[in-house]
């Protein structure tokens, strides 16, 4: 792969435990493609569902799935933005309320507090979508910035947009962000 032209930023990929995240791997290479430094984050049982070692290959840095201790070196640059994708109903909700228990929506939660263009795409059985609680997080991360990539009423086997759509997404919300600059 020929190194892009211009550097777009960081990008943090954070992938939580649905089966997209086997996929994960594409989004990060389309991301390099297009100029992304990219960090790959999971949730602690996202971790089970993608290959960190390739994705560290791929990425030039470890996978992060929990939060670092006192003595280690801090190891994330700021992020540009952020992809959220696949983001699981826990992940949504807690995010959502701010209970960061895990390093993953911790960081999701700070990212928030910076005006980082985030775009979420949720994946989750149709009967979890249709919970009261998942419809008012979604509408508070909307309220907060949050780009949302979910559509209630496709079916659930073609809710997850390609990751070329996810891409495009994303690049639509940081030249919005830094038209408003």
């Amino acid at each position: 792969m020929e190194p892009p032209e211009r550097t777009r930023g960081v990008l943090y990929v954070i992938a939580c435990a649905a089966p997209a995240a086997a996929d994960v791997r594409r989004l990060v290479v389309l991301a390099q493609e297009t100029g992304w430094r990219v960090h790959v984050v999971t949730t602690p049982m996202g971790e089970r569902f993608v290959d960190a070692l390739a994705l560290e290959q791929l990425t030039g840095d470890r996978v992060r799935s929990a939060y670092r201790m006192p003595d280690e070196p801090k190891g994330l640059p700021p992020a540009d933005a952020v992809i959220v994708a696949p983001a699981t109903f826990n992940t949504i909700n807690k995010w959502a309320n701010g209970i960061a228990d895990t390093f993953a929506v911790g960081l999701l939660c700070e990212v928030m507090g910076f005006g980082t263009p985030i775009v979420a795409v949720p994946l989750l059985k149709d009967a979890l979508a249709r919970h009261l609680a998942f419809g008012r997080s979604l509408d508070a991360l909307r309220e907060m910035g949050v780009r949302v990539l979910f559509d209630p009423d496709a079916p659930s086997h073609a809710r997850m947009p390609s990751w070329e759509r996810i891409m495009q997404e994303l690049h639509s919300a940081v030249e919005e962000r830094h038209s408003q600059r």
